[in-house]
């Protein structure tokens, strides 16, 4: 994807969102790592350098030493490794700033996870404009849906309980779950993440407490 100066700004006036991070330096890389990940364990996304919270376009000082620094830590801190692209805008020749966009597209073999810092062990999601830590049931479901197997699953008293309980609301976590059913938080957790492979529910990663909802 090549971005134009003209299609740059209209993309910044967007804000941030599940797709798009702004950076304005790469002062804590270890930190702008978990956007990468994120990014590469959900849709894709661009993180784009030069750019402030209140969608300026600064443009980075020193871009060579901005991409270096970002490329190393890349290299260094995700495994498995992470596919990318970066691409460099001038915004004015005679200051020589200029905007780098890393394109970071979604991963073939999630997931991905910072294996040095820390932030050593830990996963990555992208929820609306923000990364947050990947629970278990997150990564585990990350895990298995890179195999593209069918997945099956009896459909039992409390496979029953818990549509019931999705017919009168929106979501429910593992503990409501577990509560209904009268089933063990881990049996619960086993049974919903058995559901989003089978394609019967989607999660929704949550800072707290992740939403499991039927797919429409």
């Amino acid at each position: 994807m090549v971005v134009e100066l003209q299609n740059l700004k209209k993309i910044v006036r967007q804000g941030e969102g599940l797709q798009l991070e702004f950076k304005l330096k790469t002062k804590h890389p270890e930190k702008i790592i978990r956007e990468i990940i994120a990014f590469a364990n959900t849709k894709g996304g661009m993180l784009m350098v030069g750019i402030s919270d209140d969608k300026q376009l600064i443009g980075a000082k020193f871009p060579d030493e901005d991409e270096f620094i970002l490329q190393k830590a890349i290299a260094e801190y995700c495994f498995p490794e992470i596919s990318y692209q970066i691409e460099r805008i001038s915004l004015d020749e005679d200051t020589e700033r200029s905007v780098l966009i890393f394109h970071i597209p979604p991963s073939t073999n999630p997931p991905h996870y910072i294996q040095k810092g820390e932030d050593k062990g830990k996963v990555y999601v992208r929820v609306a404009d923000r990364s947050i830590q990947a629970s278990k049931e997150m990564k585990m479901i990350l895990k298995e849906q890179k195999k593209r197997k069918n997945f099956r699953f009896n459909y039992g008293e409390k496979e029953s309980l818990l549509v019931q309980y999705l017919s009168q609301h929106p979501y429910v976590t593992i503990e409501d779950f577990a509560k209904i059913a009268h089933i063990s938080p881990k049996t619960a957790s086993r049974t919903l993440v058995l559901l989003c492979l089978a394609n019967v529910l989607r999660i929704e990663p949550q800072e707290e407490k992740d939403r499991y909802l039927l797919v429409e």
